[in-house]
């Protein structure tokens, strides 16, 4: 897509969120993780983290830390800092999301996995592991969600 174009159009989306519902809204949490995630592709890691981590506090006000979308909040915002190259703070972030998301929607729900990998994927920076629990998150990813489903194939790439 245009993400050039749609960087303006998503700025003004955040702030008529702010300031026409409120900071917390779910508008405007959404519209602040949307220009997060359109910075982050267009390679803007300084940009996306204060929208990502604006709508990580906003779902943990609203949802409590362990809802679902809070869930995945967390493990964007902690990948995001393993982009920057920030282990500790991804590390910190992800704290025990994992664990949290098995306990609430299950071993194989998609977001647990997809947290399971991006724990891992921490892991791996810090040199504290080496790619076996990665594989073993696709493993399940393949075996739950199918081998051709888009976050099965997006991590298989990975190890």
């Amino acid at each position: 897509g245009d993400l050039d174009g749609a960087e303006p159009l998503l700025r003004e989306a955040v702030e008529g969120c702010r300031e026409t519902l409120s900071v917390w809204h779910p508008c405007t949490l959404e519209s602040a993780s949307s220009l997060g995630w359109l910075l982050r592709d267009r390679g803007d890691l300084d940009g996306a983290e204060p929208l990502f981590r604006e709508a990580l506090e906003g779902s943990r006000e609203t949802l409590g830390d362990r809802h679902k979308r809070t869930l995945r909040l967390i493990g964007n915002y902690a990948d995001l800092l393993r982009e920057k190259g920030d282990l500790d703070g991804a590390q910190r972030q992800m704290g025990d999301a994992p664990e949290v998301a098995r306990a609430v929607l299950g071993e194989d729900h998609e977001d647990t996995l997809v947290l399971d990998a991006k724990a891992a994927r921490i892991e791996i920076a810090l040199g504290e592991a080496d790619a076996t629990p990665l594989r073993a998150t696709v493993a399940r990813m393949e075996a739950a969600l199918g081998a051709e489903h888009r976050i099965t194939r997006k991590y298989s790439k990975l190890v």
